[in-house]
């Protein structure tokens, strides 16, 4: 269930990112796109998750349930749960009952990924990295891949521990009828804030940088450059598009 979730949303959003992204520079060109580099990030990963999330929502419904529910009190198995969890849609609100949740939660933590990931990148090639970076190898590319990925990962699972935590209590069936703000209240935000919150961004943090090493390594294989928005000005010239590198 997790993999087929995620699986699914992962390919909607990096997909539709960079489509977006690519887009959106192409259409206001180079000179503009490098003055409004970091809100075309934040709303091409705002955009790209708003419609992953559709896809993701139904099943992570689902994963919570199975992980929360009382042993031997719901099926574990993918197929059982999915018709038990399908029968009892009026009560839980299958498929996109949650999908608010899961929009407060996925949307901050994929706009901080692209944001940071992205800015890392450009960061490591200014500083670091500084000849050309065709210049490099795929290795070390790749190199700049994981690090951002990891760097990333721990930023994203702090901006989204408060939504993360609150969606799996309200999961729960003692909560399930519960305003969010009496869960809020019950639990105390500074325990949301901090509770898990170290091993989550260390999980996190590897999980975010397999997700990038594993979408470069396939860039890679095509053909492709990995990831990178290496927009620099020209003194002598505006294009009118952007050509991604």
């Amino acid at each position: 269930c997790l993999i087929f979730s995620f699986g699914k949303q992962g390919v909607v959003k990096f997909g539709l990112y960079e489509f977006l992204k690519d887009s959106f520079m192409n259409y206001v060109g180079k000179a503009a796109a490098i003055q409004h580099l970091s809100f075309i990030f934040l709303f091409a990963a705002c955009v790209a998750e708003l419609y992953a999330d559709l896809a993701l929502c139904p099943w992570e419904m689902l994963k919570v349930r199975i992980q929360t529910a009382p042993p031997g009190s719901f099926p574990t198995g993918f197929f059982a749960a999915t018709a038990r969890f399908w029968k009892e849609r009026h009560e839980n609100g299958f498929p996109w009952g949650s999908i608010e949740a899961v929009w407060s939660r996925q949307i901050p933590y994929t706009m901080a990924k692209f944001f940071v990931f992205e800015t890392l990148v450009r960061t490591f090639y200014t500083l670091v990295f500084t000849a050309p970076k065709e210049s490099y190898p795929p290795s070390t590319q790749l190199f700049v891949t994981v690090a951002s990925g990891f760097l990333t990962g721990l930023v994203a699972a702090f901006v989204s521990h408060i939504p993360d935590t609150l969606f799996s209590l309200k999961a729960k069936p003692a909560n399930a009828a519960k305003p969010y703000s009496q869960i809020i209240r019950e639990v105390g935000l500074w325990r949301l804030a901090t509770v898990g919150l170290v091993m989550r961004m260390i999980i996190v943090g590897c999980l975010t940088a397999i997700q990038w090493w594993t979408y470069d390594t396939m860039k890679q294989f095509m053909g492709l450059q990995t990831t990178s928005t290496l927009l620099k000005a020209d003194p002598t010239a505006v294009p009118a598009t952007y050509a991604p590198l």
